[in-house]
């Protein structure tokens, strides 16, 4: 015991004050009188790893869906498929709602070799209607572009009644026989014509509709020599995403040397898609309505107006606005703005709001047809045999 207490004490007293003696639980040093403040640790890439992983997700869906948009645009404006049973439609099918009009489906083929489909009927005017002698007879032909979604059969009722209001109009005429050829354009890709939609390929089946007309003329009334009746008058008529179809034509194709342009009827028009754009998407931090330097569809009716007036200077074709009062999609300023546009230019223009109307309806409702149809034989009667 003695010698325990000895060797303690030798052991205890030989340490110096400054060294670091090991505790019985942890093997870890510690360091005495430290001049160091202890701090807690944070790790700040735990706390911001969340808020990058859904800024990441947030901004990948955003840029994916601006993808989808610029590279699937031409499905997203033209719905040739909708509703499903489009394609299969048959002329017989409103045969007995078409108020005794016979239309036929004729085939054209585009300059690109695309097959494609017509609608077409003829109505004789006039007090003198039942003359059948070509000579006697002042032929007018209407060119109609539908617009977006469904195809040329259901329609064909609407424009039916539309022609037989013009008929009625033509039974006080004394100035001779007319007759009214209106031709309706199936796009290719819808009903039955063949190949995908494009703005660029619905102008090429719009420029096809025209020779056709020009062929049918030529035929039925005869050449373009020297001496010749003075060519046929050509009403262009487009609804919705076909008023711009009409305008594209006006501007971009000559007419054919036995067909003269004689006016455009835009019916519920829109002024380009870039404006349709800001209208779908109105909220500016929705990336949206930026994408427009990447559209390869423009249908701009607002800067055809402009080329359709230097074209036709000195003979311009009117330009009849038919818009609908409640329409949900296009918006009644772009109706104003091509108004406007036309008295700038110096169009001749008229235009008429279907009261109570929506986007698709402004044909549906009498007041809409009756406008139509007058404006129609307005110009029409101004032809003298």
């Amino acid at each position: 015991m003695l010698f325990l207490r000895g060797v303690t004490r030798l052991s205890v007293r030989g340490i110096p004050k400054f060294t670091i003696i090991p505790s019985s639980s942890s093997t870890t040093p510690r360091i005495e009188n430290s001049t160091f403040p202890c701090r807690r640790a944070y790790h700040v890439e735990g706390l911001m790893l969340a808020p990058v992983i859904f800024t990441g997700l947030f901004v990948a869906l955003w840029s994916w869906k601006c993808l989808m948009l610029v590279t699937f645009q031409n499905k997203i404006i033209y719905m040739p498929g909708l509703p499903p049973n489009a394609r299969w439609e048959k002329i017989q099918d409103y045969a007995n709602r078409c108020a005794g009009l016979q239309w036929r489906e004729e085939r054209v083929r585009a300059a690109d070799g695309t097959d494609l489909a017509l609608c077409v009927t003829d109505v004789d005017l006039g007090s003198s209607a039942a003359s059948t002698q070509p000579a006697a007879v002042v032929p007018f032909y209407v060119l109609y572009f539908q617009g977006n979604a469904s195809s040329i059969p259901p329609r064909l009722p609407d424009l039916s009644s539309a022609l037989c209001l013009l008929k009625r109009h033509s039974l006080r005429y004394e100035g001779g026989s007319m007759r009214c050829t209106m031709v309706c354009l199936s796009y290719r890709g819808y009903w039955t014509s063949r190949g995908r939609p494009t703005e660029n390929g619905l102008n090429i089946d719009a420029a096809a509709g025209v020779d056709w007309i020009s062929q049918l003329h030529r035929t039925s009334y005869g050449g373009e020599a020297e001496g010749s009746r003075p060519p046929a008058k050509l009403v262009l008529w487009g609804q919705s995403i076909g008023a711009g179809v009409a305008t594209n034509l006006a501007a971009e194709t000559p007419m054919p040397p036995n067909v003269h342009l004689d006016s455009l009827i835009l019916e519920t028009p829109f002024t380009s898609i870039r404006a349709m754009l800001e209208v779908l998407y109105p909220q500016k931090w929705l990336p949206y309505r930026h994408l427009w330097p990447f559209l390869r569809n423009h249908l701009d009716s607002w800067k055809n107006l402009g080329i359709i007036s230097r074209r036709y200077k000195g003979d311009p074709p009117e330009i009849f606005i038919l818009e609908a009062a409640k329409d949900e999609l296009v918006p009644r300023e772009l109706s104003q703005k091509l108004h406007d546009r036309c008295l700038d230019v110096g169009l001749p223009v008229a235009r008429k709001a279907v009261a109570g109307a929506f986007h698709n309806d402004a044909m549906f409702r009498s007041e809409g047809r009756r406008a139509v149809a007058d404006f129609i034989w307005r110009r029409f009667s101004s032809t003298r045999v």
